[in-house]
């Protein structure tokens, strides 16, 4: 249990900040999911009209600090990189 008023403050704040955190790293989870199964389709039309919402999604959760920004990157250009070598 917090001792001081400011201690109390602070929990107040980690529980909401958790909250967003859950939020934002479930939106982040999902849209990977949902683009790894979009690839395993290998329908190039699919994943193109998916992937500017997967790319958007994981610059808002590296933005809001859900999860780092160079992480967010990597997975994006990984996805690119697949999109560009799948053939048809």
């Amino acid at each position: 249990m917090p001792n001081t008023k400011s201690a109390t403050r602070k929990v107040k704040k980690v529980r909401k900040l958790t909250l967003l955190n859950r939020f934002w790293k479930r939106r982040y989870k999902l849209s990977v999911k949902n683009m790894e199964a979009a690839l395993k389709k290998k329908n190039k039309k699919d994943i193109l009209a998916n992937f500017s919402k997967f790319q958007s999604e994981l610059m808002k959760a590296s933005k809001n600090g859900a999860v780092k920004r160079k992480s967010a990157s990597r997975k994006i250009s990984r996805v690119s990189k697949k999109i560009k070598n799948l053939k048809t």
